[in-house]
């Protein structure tokens, strides 16, 4: 027997219950649950994942600034994104080239597009045996409006795309020219060649067993 409220009674399923979600910690990224964003919060680890957005461009500055508050000491920013918006990443740049406290980055899967900036900019570079790096150039943000609007906003994103540029070339060693050959053929890198290349300065290796 069916209770008259029962929605079973009807030959309908129950509607599914939406699954709860942890507070996000600003930074540390999306679906990790909320005892261990705390947990790498306090060991000063900021978390890089996903598509960089504005959102997520918001979220990482909040989080650097307030670990940088609380004192000197390194901060670790953990990059596991293939890439995103050029503002979004310039965004956090200009903020981790206003911090106190170090910035030691580490690829722990892949670093492309607009998230190798961010990656330029760090204290220390280093990456996992098994990361990948991909060259290319970042996008712009989606931009409507006027012809005008449009064309403004497309040299804004070439002065901008400029600025990644010669980032890179001082980082790396390698020559603008190089450079640029790269972002546009969209190349791809192990760790050991990024290593090579000058994009990091250490591949984490195994501990000896």
């Amino acid at each position: 027997m069916y209770n008259r409220h029962d929605p079973n009674r009807w030959g309908f399923p129950p509607h599914p219950q939406p699954d709860w979600q942890p507070p996000h910690l600003p930074g540390s990224g999306p679906g990790l649950p909320g005892w261990l964003e705390e947990r790498l919060f306090d060991q000063r680890i900021v978390m890089l994942r996903g598509q960089l957005t504005p959102d997520v461009a918001t979220g990482t500055v909040a989080a650097l600034l307030t670990l940088d508050s609380a004192g000197p000491d390194p901060i670790h920013l953990h990059m596991a994104s293939s890439g995103g918006d050029l503002s979004a990443a310039l965004s956090i740049i200009d903020v981790i080239d206003s911090l106190t406290a170090p910035v030691q980055a580490l690829v722990t899967s892949e670093a492309g597009g607009a998230v190798l900036a961010v990656l330029a900019a760090s204290d220390q570079r280093a990456a996992y045996r098994h990361a990948r790096f991909k060259l290319a150039e970042p996008r712009a943000a989606g931009v409507t409006g006027t012809a005008d609007e449009v064309a403004a906003a497309a040299g804004q994103h070439l002065r901008e795309l400029e600025e990644v540029v010669v980032r890179l070339a001082e980082v790396t060693g390698q020559p603008r020219s190089r450079v640029e050959d790269d972002l546009s053929t969209g190349r791809t890198l192990s760790a050991t060649e990024a290593l090579e290349y000058g994009l990091i300065t250490e591949v984490i290796t195994p501990k000896p067993r």
